[in-house]
């Protein structure tokens, strides 16, 4: 399988082959004020089967060994990549080129959701970082 997705003025682009690791909702804080949004769909993605097309989107520090990525033309925050992650890139699912594709597989920071939005769906609500094996590749704040 091969997935997609862009930027609000289609300049920068991203790509991935193969699965991706995981599928979630997160409910935290800085999620939610990079965005500028209830939430976030996120997409959890091995690197090595990851690329950017079209412009290099620039990115941004956030704080030490946190990557931010987004459009230098119009400002879409395209994906988020750590140290703590090693060998995976995060991109958010709004940005598929067919966001229908977007699969959720479970919400963490679920206790910071906000209470005016109603997710009425039956899947697991961590309520912080979901649990992970060692090592396996992480799902935002874990």
């Amino acid at each position: 399988m091969t997935a997609c997705g862009h930027c609000l003025c289609g300049k920068t682009w991203w790509e991935y082959g193969g699965e991706a690791t995981w599928a979630c909702h997160c409910h935290c804080n800085d999620r939610r004020r990079n965005r500028a949004a209830p939430v976030a769909a996120w997409i959890g993605v091995p690197v090595e089967n990851f690329k950017w097309t079209g412009k290099a989107p620039k990115t941004f520090e956030s704080s030490e060994g946190v990557y931010r990525h987004f459009c230098e033309d119009c400002g879409t925050p395209m994906g988020f990549e750590a140290d703590r992650y090693q060998g995976e890139i995060q991109v958010y699912a709004a940005s598929l080129l067919n966001p229908l594709e977007f699969e959720p597989g479970f919400h963490v920071y679920y206790e910071s959701k906000l209470p005016w939005l109603r997710m009425n769906d039956n899947l697991v609500k961590y309520e912080g970082a979901r649990p992970r094996a060692p090592e396996a590749p992480g799902d935002p704040g874990s």
